[in-house]
């Protein structure tokens, strides 16, 4: 086996495409330069192929597949992974996590649904993209820099946050979207649960 088989079998993030509708080349070409495994849900590969993306797995529905089987030449070595558009996510993070995926970028994953991820967050370092916005979850204490910028926060509701950063210390209970603003420099959050910070990225 080579090792640029074994990185792109486990090491790298996997990318899953879910819905691209908001989202360019531009954003997403960073997450591809390591080669890494391609997931496509059947109502967004069209985009995912004009962007001239390698696929390796197209999740799809019974019925899509027997209408498109020439896929499985024109894109050959792609395969098929049945699934329904109720169970994509969960189907796609199972086979993520079945080929022993450490890590998975989510494009298109609405965000307000993040804590929907728990199951697999814990296990797997997921990272979710929407249009400008990245999320990614966070437990315990956690620090970070961040440039003057708005932060997004989704936790459960009515979870106690504690922020500290050289404006002081200030303890929020999340509602269902919590913007903050953040000074330069390290901002610490701490946290008796998992919460979702959204970060823009451009």
């Amino acid at each position: 086996m080579s090792s640029h088989h074994f990185v792109k079998e486990q090491q790298e993030p996997a990318v899953l495409f879910l819905d691209t509708s908001q989202m360019s080349f531009d954003q997403v070409s960073p997450l591809l330069e390591w080669v890494p495994t391609v997931l496509v849900w059947e109502s967004c590969l069209e985009q995912v192929l004009s962007w001239g993306i390698k696929i390796d797995v197209i999740l799809a529905t019974e019925q899509f597949q027997k209408e498109n089987l020439n896929l499985l030449e024109e894109q050959y070595p792609v395969r098929f992974y049945t699934s329904t558009p109720k169970n994509m996510l969960k189907d796609s993070l199972l086979y993520l996590r079945t080929t022993q995926h450490q890590a998975a970028h989510l494009v298109g994953f609405p965000h307000y649904r993040a804590l929907e991820l728990k199951e697999f967050s814990e296990g797997m370092d997921l990272t979710i993209l929407k249009g400008d916005w990245k999320y990614y979850p966070v437990s315990g204490s956690f620090k970070k820099w961040f440039p003057e910028s708005t932060l997004e926060i989704f936790a459960r509701e009515g979870l106690p946050v504690e922020i500290s950063n050289e404006n002081g210390t200030l303890i929020l209970p999340i509602t269902y979207i919590t913007q903050i603003e953040v000074p330069e420099g390290i901002t610490e959050f701490k946290s008796p649960e998992e919460i979702w910070i959204g970060e823009k990225t451009s």
